[in-house]
């Protein structure tokens, strides 16, 4: 059986109609960069965000074909709101970017309808940092476990379409499995549901995608995989404030964001970036965690402050958020992220997990303090 090829999806494509039935959407350049790996076919169709839902049949005639072409495992089709569909005639009008499929609705007395959150979601969590390298995954990892370890049911989307972690620190392999409909059977491992886009591409296959595709992944892997009842979904967010940050807060209610920073001047000064972001857009910041606080030796027991220690916490104070927690350096998280068996799981009674649970505990209360907070509520964004 030949191999799928950009070519070929294209061609199959030019047999779906356009809005209103003029011309095909590749002819009308209303089709986004075409993605195939491994059998599965990933592209987003542009449309005005007004008619999102009524062109709903054309995203879902657009997977249809695809699906016939053969050697086509599956297709992942979303509709975005990235720029407006390009006419017939005439130049390209650029509006302002609209949450995909919900166009914003008035309230009465003026403001925007809530953006729609995920049937079963409880709370949505971002954990970001302003820089790699601040072990942002592997609190994720160690956060969802706390959380679930405090008695709440817990789910964790991998949201790094660039570089996907979870499926290594999580120790699981294959692939998911397509139910029902369009939705997809999140993979499990140390009782969480987890996503990522790890699962769905092989590890050697390099992900060159821009907003528009980074927009449709995330979207897809958030709306259309069957979470089921969850108190809380944790979202890895990958390091910096581009697309993906900025999709979470305009298509998401995020119940609010963890930022992850070491000591060291350096980072903090990314870490700031990525609360500015967060505060910008009026997403509630639940805290800072300042990761790799200090080392312990565990020959003598003395303490080593390897990357300074205490900048987070003094960051915290001066911008006026929570401080979440120190989480040490230390051998074991290194070892048990690299073997897939996270210190929360691994250890439960040990030092470390008691740190993280306490972190849990904390994200838990600023969360359940924010939804008590009636004057607190969800905005709709407006990027001009």
């Amino acid at each position: 059986m030949p191999d799928v090829t950009r070519e070929m999806v294209l061609e199959k494509l030019r047999t779906v109609r356009g809005p209103d039935m003029e011309g095909n959407i590749v002819d009308l350049g209303l089709v986004s960069d075409v993605f195939i790996s491994d059998g599965k076919a990933y592209f987003s169709i542009t449309v005005p965000a007004d008619r999102a839902k009524e062109l709903e049949p054309m995203r879902a005639a657009a997977e249809r074909v695809v699906r016939e072409i053969p050697g086509v495992k599956a297709a992942m089709v979303a509709l975005t709101a990235d720029r407006k569909a390009a006419p017939q005639k005439g130049p390209v009008e650029r509006p302002r970017p609209a949450p995909t499929g919900h166009a914003p609705a008035q309230r009465a007395g003026g403001g925007a309808a809530p953006k729609a959150g995920i049937p079963g979601v409880g709370a949505i969590i971002a954990v970001a940092s302003g820089k790699g390298g601040v072990g942002k995954s592997t609190t994720s990892v160690n956060l969802a476990l706390a959380l679930q370890a405090n008695g709440l049911k817990v789910g964790l989307l991998d949201a790094d379409i660039y570089g996907p972690s979870m499926p290594r620190l999580l120790k699981i392999s294959g692939r998911p499995q397509q139910i029902e409909g369009r939705l997809i059977r999140p993979m499990e491992n140390y009782g969480l549901k987890v996503m990522s886009m790890g699962f769905l591409v092989d590890e050697e296959v390099a992900m060159i995608w821009r907003g528009p595709m980074i927009q449709s992944a995330l979207l897809q892997m958030l709306r259309e995989v069957a979470w089921g009842d969850l108190d809380v979904l944790v979202v890895d967010m990958p390091p910096g404030t581009g697309d993906a940050q900025l999709t979470m807060a305009q298509q998401v209610p995020l119940a609010g964001a963890v930022i992850v920073s070491t000591p060291q001047d350096l980072a903090l000064v990314d870490a700031r970036k990525g609360l500015a972001m967060f505060r910008k857009v009026e997403v509630p910041v639940l805290g800072i965690v300042e990761n790799m606080s200090y080392f312990v030796a565990p020959d003598t027991g003395r303490r080593y402050d390897i990357f300074g220690h205490g900048g987070a916490r003094k960051e915290a104070e001066r911008i006026g958020v929570p401080f979440l927690g120190e989480v040490p350096l230390t051998m074991g998280i290194r070892e048990t992220s690299d073997a897939g068996t996270p210190l929360v799981a691994s250890e439960p009674d040990g030092e470390v997990a008691r740190v993280y649970r306490e972190i849990a505990a904390r994200v838990w209360g600023e969360v359940t303090a924010a939804r008590q907070d009636k004057s607190r509520a969800m905005p709709n964004i407006v990027f001009e």
